[in-house]
């Protein structure tokens, strides 16, 4: 698998992909996990905190991470079910772990599905492990 920073001419290879790796994305009641203005807003953003994994011409995984000055996070790192095992969401982890450390990121946080059983085991697996806080969100018009 090649990593590489995510460009707008990806974005409909990532948004199918997404469609594959987090079904949760098409529930209509949790309209901030839209895919497509998701993967729009990260571009536009421009910090270079957006990889996606191919093998051959196919997007198989991405990665996205973002970085404050005080504390990293990663989202939607996920990997098409049919690639998982081989070590690709390893490699797309390594890489924007790398990436954020470069930047001075003292410590990486990431939320995971309370129901998702895979997604905890890969990312206790990773040397995450979880941390003693209760995530509190709010949705925003």
């Amino acid at each position: 698998m090649m990593v590489r920073g995510a460009t707008p001419q990806d974005a409909e290879a990532i948004v199918a992909l997404w469609r594959v790796v987090f079904p949760e994305y098409a529930d209509p009641a949790r309209p901030q996990r839209d895919a497509r203005a998701s993967v729009d807003r990260k571009l536009a953003w421009g910090d270079g905190l957006f990889w996606l994994g191919r093998i051959d011409s196919a997007v198989i995984g991405t990665a996205m991470a973002g970085y404050d000055g005080h504390r990293g996070w990663l989202y939607s790192v996920g990997v098409h079910p049919r690639w998982r095992g081989r070590g690709c969401g390893r490699d797309l982890v390594a890489h924007a772990l790398a990436a954020l450390s470069a930047q001075g990121c003292p410590k990486v946080n990431l939320q995971v599905l309370a129901g998702n059983a895979a997604a905890l085991a890969f990312w206790r697996a990773c040397g995450f492990v979880q941390d003693d806080v209760v995530p509190l969100g709010r949705r925003l018009p």
